[in-house]
């Protein structure tokens, strides 16, 4: 069931996103509440996974956090400095240490530039983040993504496939050596071989550059074997936050459990996904009282309707936003 909560907030953490609201104005003076009192943080080195189905506010916090949204209320400390407090000249020169990959590779290009021009374009606006030759330096990023042959520097994203021009943005974004980088939906656009090839690359920069990565996607799998930690969300709330291999093996949620069951050939023993949960999504523009899953779940009692759930350590580091998560244990 979906809550809110900050227990399960680390300290001396690169990221720390707390209490954060999101929310937009609909017409006749309603509100859409796209992102409610979420709360995670990242440590440095490590990649946290966001899951749900559409319209559970995962893009709308990784935007939030760039600050390409509005943010209502919250905090969104990188490195100390809290990005939501600050505006003009100093919002530019905290959030350059982020950088974002999103959904679709070709239309995040500029078409009239060259390769060389857009992956270099950060350091152009703002100056060399380290010593040394920039084209020296640019060369190297993009050797490391599978760019390195001399003309591709000189051509322009029309000549290129969606996977390359992934790998362009995500050149465009190491050059600037961000302390968190942002990936949202960043293979589904691109053929499953493909996606492959870009998992194993990020995994290989993860390595090579030490990227701390949140990295965003409705696919399971793609999540699962990327993320060092998986953060399960619906309807904007926090259901379930735990080490991968705990979330994927010992699903404590109702929701998580859903999701899981609906993999194809899921060899957990769950039920069957229609079983866990049942109905449609509902309006974000009127959100269920207390938890917001318990029109959808089997288990959901009274107190759901009444209260909302807090996330509750269930085992070390797995934690759960639950009022009867023993029943799904």
């Amino acid at each position: 069931m979906a809550g809110t909560g900050t227990a399960h907030l680390r300290h001396d953490v690169v990221l720390s996103v707390t209490e954060l609201v999101v929310e937009f104005p609909a017409r006749k003076k309603q509100v859409v509440h796209a992102v409610s009192g979420v709360s995670f943080d990242l440590d440095k080195g490590e990649t946290l996974g966001i899951v749900g189905e559409s319209g559970c506010g995962k893009t709308t916090t990784g935007r939030a956090i760039m600050q390409l949204e509005s943010v209502t209320s919250g905090s969104i400390r990188l490195n100390g400095v809290d990005l939501a407090a600050e505006q003009g000249e100093q919002l530019r020169q905290a959030r350059k240490a982020m950088q974002m990959i999103f959904q679709d590779p070709v239309s995040s290009l500029n078409p009239s530039r060259r390769v060389r021009e857009i992956v270099r374009e950060g350091i152009d606006i703002w100056g060399q983040t380290r010593e040394g030759d920039v084209d020296a330096w640019v060369a190297e990023v993009m050797e490391s993504v599978g760019l390195g042959d001399e003309d591709v520097a000189d051509r322009r994203p029309h000549e290129f496939s969606g996977g390359q021009c992934q790998r362009i943005n995500i050149a465009r974004a190491l050059v600037m050596e961000p302390d968190v980088l942002i990936l949202d939906e960043p293979v589904s656009a691109l053929d499953v071989s493909v996606q492959a090839q870009i998992l194993n690359l990020l995994e290989g920069l993860k390595r090579q550059f030490g990227l701390t990565m949140l990295f965003i996607s409705h696919d399971l799998a793609v999540v699962k074997n990327i993320s060092d930690r998986v953060m399960v969300m619906y309807l904007g709330k926090v259901c379930e936050i735990a080490e991968t291999a705990d979330l994927f093996s010992r699903p404590t949620h109702p929701y998580s459990r859903a999701l899981l069951a609906s993999i194809p050939g899921n060899t957990l023993g769950l039920p069957q996904a229609s079983e866990l949960i049942s109905g449609e999504l509902p309006s974000p523009l009127d959100p269920p009282s207390g938890c917001r899953f318990r029109t959808r779940c089997p288990h959901a009692t009274d107190v759901c309707t009444s209260t909302e759930p807090e996330l509750v350590e269930h085992e070390p580091g797995h934690w759960v936003a639950c009022h009867h998560p023993s029943v799904n244990a």
